[in-house]
């Protein structure tokens, strides 16, 4: 019964989060990145782990190595690692090595998938839903998507802090190989597809104004494109950009100016 009484309280880890939140990205640096952060994070839980003062040094040196992961994701580590320093205070046989090899295994895989799920997937979609309010000028669209996206990773970052520490070193094992994660990715990535798709149809627009004479009768040549299939042009502009980023891999700025250029020139000669 002991051997199982823990150490820390939900008040030292819940504090030791908010340390981590709040200065994750605050302290990079070329040489170290977020070890400062990991550091701080970690020093109350090490005080209270390691009365020695000797111990104290030794597991704040520990945590002085290079250090760097997506900073909501990346939070099961430090819960792990809050776990496995608190067994090694109680006696577990946990070396050095074991400690840092854990933390420089998994901050990489960690990292791209926070900013998969959280920059890459979460965050546009929130845009998304909020750019209808914008066109229509609301101040909303400026502030809501911050704060709508910042609620959510920082539920995330909470959570998977808690997670790391409840279930242990294994923990970040099990969520990797049980397959969530990808199905997550994966039901993101549709959600994301159908609002670009959706985006997309609402605002790229593209009609040309040259007219044809016919019997007689003048009609635009966008008419007979219509006619066709509705919103081919906006749909060709769309997959053009897509295949430059996703095959020719052309810079953004250069397609933003690309298309800048081209519609000015269009405008000019009066295609558009």
């Amino acid at each position: 019964m002991e051997e199982n009484k823990k150490l820390l309280t939900k008040k030292d880890i819940r504090r030791s989060w908010m340390y981590w939140i709040g200065t994750c990205e605050l302290s990079n640096s070329f040489e170290r990145l977020q070890t400062l952060a990991f550091a701080a994070c970690l020093a109350p839980i090490l005080k209270k782990l390691y009365k020695e003062d000797a111990d104290l040094k030794d597991a704040l040196n520990r945590h002085m190595t290079f250090f760097n992961t997506e900073g909501i994701w990346g939070s099961l580590i430090h819960g792990i690692v809050i776990a496995m320093e608190e067994e090694r205070a109680k006696g577990e046989d946990i070396s050095d090595e074991m400690i840092t090899g854990l933390k420089t295994g998994f901050m990489g895989p960690l990292a791209g998938i926070g900013d998969t799920v959280d920059w890459g997937t979460i965050r546009p979609i929130v845009i998304g839903l909020f750019l209808p309010l914008a066109s229509a000028g609301s101040w909303i669209a400026g502030l809501g998507p911050f704060v709508v996206v910042s609620l959510m990773t920082t539920s995330i970052s909470y959570y998977l802090w808690h997670l790391g520490y409840r279930v242990g070193r294994k923990s970040i094992l099990q969520v990797l190989k049980d397959g969530r994660i990808n199905q997550f990715i994966t039901a993101s990535s549709v959600l994301g597809m159908f609002m670009m798709g959706i985006l997309s149809s609402q605002y790229v627009k593209l009609s040309l104004k040259p007219e044809i004479v016919v019997n007689g009768e003048t009609t635009g040549i966008q008419s007979y494109i219509d006619q066709i299939l509705p919103g081919l042009l906006p749909v060709t502009a769309v997959f053009i950009i897509y295949y430059l980023i996703r095959y020719r891999k052309v810079k953004y700025t250069h397609i933003l100016l690309g298309v800048l250029l081209f519609s000015l020139v269009g405008a000019l000669v009066g295609l558009f």
